[in-house]
């Protein structure tokens, strides 16, 4: 019976429907799954879809694990690699549950860590079909290196050459390891409640080593038309991360860290667009070139939103009346 619950919780599992997979009271993002623990069922069930299993230990308070779920796992690409190629578990350092290996033992979470010989939080393991570790990650890597590491396994590399001769020709250096400024970013104190007949609000929210945010940076907000629209609201940029306080678009007295979680971003970087009223009304939560970026802004901006409820039918209606006016709307560029 038990096996067949872990088959059946594994089924869930492996669908995109997100999962409450945490360590203590962190809730981890939710590409992470629960299952019962029964490895070499569920390294089974993952190799019928062509996955293999990721394991992630982490503890309670570890401030590299928090880096590692703000910075890599708010980033699209590596988090759609993930769900794509892995069945990613997280396990606690110091935890009880039982755990079955694949020597059929069953050992508790920290038996289990120190079986494994885990000495770092995060660590995570590249395992093949048949349990074997083909690759160590331990400690925090930026994720370009991050993004990287996965990529030894989803190429099948391990027959070829080790992990640590792999990793040797990954750059050391990515992303940047600061955040982009512009000129126009509110400062603090960060009073962000809204007034009636007052601009609408944009909130970037970013991490440090993000390529994504880099690019938006260097290309979205450099474009006339990007930072025309963006002229008409308030912007505020906080980190996943940040500490500071600020008051919300309703009123409330907050971090820019209880925020983001509360308004539940998961990719970096993301932006959330507020009415006057204080109400939230649009948000980017994916990857975009210069075009769509500077047409959420104008899509909010012209109070757009109040009419077409739908941001594609918006940019269908934008691009027609371009190349109705002799534009040719540059969608990629």
């Amino acid at each position: 019976m038990r096996r067949l619950l872990a088959v059946i919780a594994l089924l869930f599992a492996v669908s995109p429907a997100p999962t409450l997979a945490q360590i203590g009271d962190e809730v981890l993002p939710p590409v992470f799954v629960e299952t019962l623990l029964e490895l070499p069922d569920d390294a089974a069930q993952a190799a019928k879809s062509g996955k293999r299993l990721l394991l992630y230990f982490g503890q309670v308070g570890c401030p590299y694990c928090k880096e590692l779920m703000q910075t890599s796992f708010t980033q699209k690409a590596i988090v759609d690699k993930t769900a794509k190629h892995f069945l990613p578990i997280a396990f606690n350092l110091f935890g009880d549950r039982e755990v079955t290996w694949f020597d059929g033992k069953v050992r508790s979470e920290k038996e289990f860590a120190k079986f494994l010989k885990v000495q770092f939080t995060p660590t995570l393991l590249l395992l093949d079909e048949k349990g074997s570790i083909i690759g160590r990650i331990n400690g925090f890597y930026p994720p370009h290196r991050f993004s990287a590491a996965l990529d030894y396994s989803v190429q099948r590399l391990e027959g070829k050459l080790s992990f640590a001769e792999y990793m040797k020709a990954v750059p050391q250096t990515g992303a940047s390891a600061t955040l982009n400024e512009e000129p126009f970013l509110m400062k603090a104190p960060f009073n962000l409640a809204r007034k009636p007949g007052g601009k609408p609000l944009a909130v970037l929210f970013e991490t440090r080593h993000c390529a994504a945010c880099d690019e938006l940076h260097k290309e979205g907000f450099r474009r006339d038309k990007t930072l025309a629209a963006v002229s008409r609201f308030d912007v505020a940029r906080f980190s996943l991360s940040g500490r500071e306080t600020l008051t919300t678009p309703d009123g409330r007295s907050t971090t820019a860290e209880a925020w983001g979680r509360e308004l539940k971003i998961n990719y970096t970087p993301s932006v959330v667009f507020f009415d006057d009223s204080g109400r939230e009304v649009f948000r980017l939560e994916a990857y975009v070139r210069p075009f769509h970026f500077a047409s959420a802004f104008e899509y909010v901006g012209s109070g757009a939103y109040r009419t077409e409820p739908e941001f594609q039918r918006f940019l269908q209606n934008k691009t027609e009346h371009m190349k109705d006016s002799g534009e040719r709307p540059e969608l990629w560029k």
